[in-house]
């Protein structure tokens, strides 16, 4: 069993590197990608811990990209060879995008009367600094019930405090990715048109285009009629596949590491095979 899809507390997920080194190792996975988003310093951290427990770790990392006037998540995995310097650098200017809004956004909750400081969200945020450590400063302070909550109240996207974040092109993401000798692939594609399939499958085989190179076939929110829908559109268009729990620790207490939600998820071994094929042409 692998899992291609998770998160640090390098960025939003709750568990240090070392801990999802030994959770992983601990329940049994081959292989593990850690997705961090707009940073590489969850891999970075867990490589020696993975090498001492003999567990295979693949680098990766999510990005948040604009496309069709949508946020869209965009994974880029980087199974053969190590990301390189050039996308490391422009990784560096996403993240002051994101200080951006988090500055905006201490700006928007202060006027709604929340008493909050940056500093307090970046003690909880450490490398990099999300809207999931807002929620937490909120539920500590008694402005929300819990994380859920926080997000409803003040940071979704329908939010009274949402702030939105400048966010890059989906063809500049999948251009960098590639230019790195990466594999992108389509996050969480059940998020992106809402179970319009029929909107969805025009995206993808437009994205395919673009240099799109797989799509999360398998995710802890996708059904078993949605996985597969993904592995037909994946077949459709020449895509590779891929797949992942998605796990971020207490920050999203419902998902487990490898078995997704309530053990609806089940990742193939095989998979990571073809991610290496896709990476090597």
């Amino acid at each position: 069993m692998i899992d291609l899809h998770t998160h640090t507390d390098r960025s939003d997920g709750t568990s240090t590197p070392a801990e999802l080194i030994a959770e992983a190792k601990g329940m049994g996975l081959s292989a593990l990608g850690i997705t961090d988003h707009d940073t590489f310093a969850g891999y970075d951290a867990a490589v020696p811990f993975a090498e001492a427990a003999g567990l295979e770790l693949i680098c990766g990392i999510e990005l948040s990209t604009r496309y069709q006037g949508q946020s869209v998540h965009l994974l880029g995995y980087f199974p053969v060879r190590p990301p390189s310097k050039e996308l490391r650098k422009w990784l560096d200017f996403m993240l002051e995008m994101r200080r951006d809004r988090n500055n905006r956004l201490i700006a928007k909750l202060q006027s709604l009367d929340v008493d909050i400081t940056l500093a307090e969200v970046e003690t909880m945020g450490r490398t990099l600094t999300g809207r999931p450590h807002f929620a937490r400063v909120l539920v500590d302070k008694g402005y929300a019930k819990d994380i859920q909550n926080a997000f409803d109240l003040y940071l979704d996207e329908s939010a009274r405090g949402f702030v939105q974040r400048q966010e890059v092109s989906m063809e500049e993401a999948l251009e960098r990715i590639l230019a790195s000798g990466g594999v992108p692939s389509l996050a969480h594609p059940v998020r992106v048109a809402k179970n319009n399939w029929e909107k969805l499958a025009a995206y993808v085989e437009d994205l395919a285009g673009l240099g799109l190179r797989a799509i999360e076939v398998y995710h802890s929110d996708h059904s078993p009629e949605n996985v597969s829908f993904y592995q037909s559109l994946a077949q459709r268009n020449n895509l590779g596949i891929t797949g992942g729990s998605d796990f971020h620790g207490a920050n999203k207490p419902l998902i487990a590491l490898g078995t997704g939600k309530r053990n609806n998820l089940h990742v193939p071994n095989e998979l990571l095979e073809d991610l290496r094929t896709l990476a090597a042409h």
